[in-house]
Parts: structure tokens; C-alpha cells; sequence
């Protein structure tokens, strides 16, 4: 199923302009597979490092994926099953020194990754064409199921890209 991208708010559109697969569990599972690929390349000793003052370590945007893709899996679920109420936004800088990021070693935190885009697949696999198609409300915005899939994908593309250049220096 291919996403309209005038059924996407403005500020993820950019996100789901980085996937190429019109294909959502595809989508999914390399995006899954590039970042699990990056994540296995950083150093233990890098794990901490930031880009610049009051920016993410390395641990804490990875984290911060983690919790992402869990909420937008949230919201699909809801939104599939066809429930109506509106959901509340999250704030992401409140979540981030929450995630006891420090505490976790970053093997640990691919792990978890990798289960949780497993689940994530699993999740979005058993999904009829008619739950992919509906539609809900969070913070204010309508969104498909279909595109939270996208959204959940192109933003962990987003982080990848940071980490890649502004976390290793490579382009």
C-alpha cells in the first residue's frame, strides 16, 4: 500500500521522505536492520559522547528511538482497532533523562531494539488493509495507521543519519 503524503502532518512528512520502499514491513525491517548494523558498529567508549552542549549522548538518542517507536506502535494499535479518542502528544525531552540510558550498556539497548522491531513487524503484519487505512488523532493531528508504520521507520533513518554524521563523522 503506497502512503499519501498529504495525509501526513508537516513535521513528519520529512521523516517518511527518507524511506524509498513503498512497502511498510519492508520499510520496517531495513530500517531496523541498517540501525542495528550502525549501533553494532559504535565503540562502548563512544556510548556517552555528545556532538555539542545539551545535546543527546549517543545512549540517550538511541533510547530515544526505542521510546518513539513505541509510542507511535501505541498509537497504531488504537487507531486499528478503531478507537476514537484523541491521544495526548509526548514530550521528548522529558522522556530522555528518564530512560536510564547511562545505566544500560549498548549491547543491551540493541537488543532491545531488535525485539522491539520484531514485535514492531509482528504488530503491523497482522493488520488487514482495512486497519491500515484507518485513522486517528494525536496531539491535534490525524494520522493513518499506514503512515505511523512510515513514521516509525523515517524517523529511526532520522537518528541514524544524526549519529552517522554528527556522532562519527561520517556522511
Amino acid at each position: 500500500m503506497l502512503l499519501n503524503l498529504e495525509g501526513v502532518p508537516h513535521f513528519y512528512k520529512n521523516y517518511v521522505k527518507l524511506i524509498e520502499e513503498t512497502d511498510l514491513i519492508q520499510a520496517l525491517r531495513i530500517s531496523g536492520h541498517r540501525m542495528l548494523e550502525l549501533v553494532h558498529f559504535i565503540k562502548e567508549e563512544k556510548a556517552d559522547y555528545r556532538y555539542a552542549e545539551g545535546k543527546w549522548t549517543v545512549r540517550e538518542l538511541l533510547c530515544h528511538v526505542i521510546d518513539t517507536e513505541r509510542i507511535h506502535t501505541y498509537r497504531a494499535l488504537r487507531f486499528a482497532r478503531n478507537d476514537k479518542k484523541p491521544l495526548q502528544g509526548f514530550e521528548q525531552d522529558d522522556y530522555v533523562p528518564q530512560s536510564n540510558a547511562s545505566g544500560r550498556s549498548l549491547k543491551k539497548i540493541a537488543d532491545e531494539m531488535a525485539h522491539l522491531r520484531i514485535a514492531t513487524i509482528d504488530m503491523f503484519e497482522g493488520f488487514t488493509p482495512e486497519m491500515l487505512k484507518r485513522r486517528g488523532t494525536t496531539s491535534d493531528n490525524e494520522l493513518s495507521v499506514i503512515a505511523l508504520g512510515f513514521i516509525i521507520a523515517g524517523h529511526e533513518t532520522h537518528h541514524r543519519k544524526i549519529v552517522m554524521e554528527r556522532y562519527m563523522g561520517a556522511k
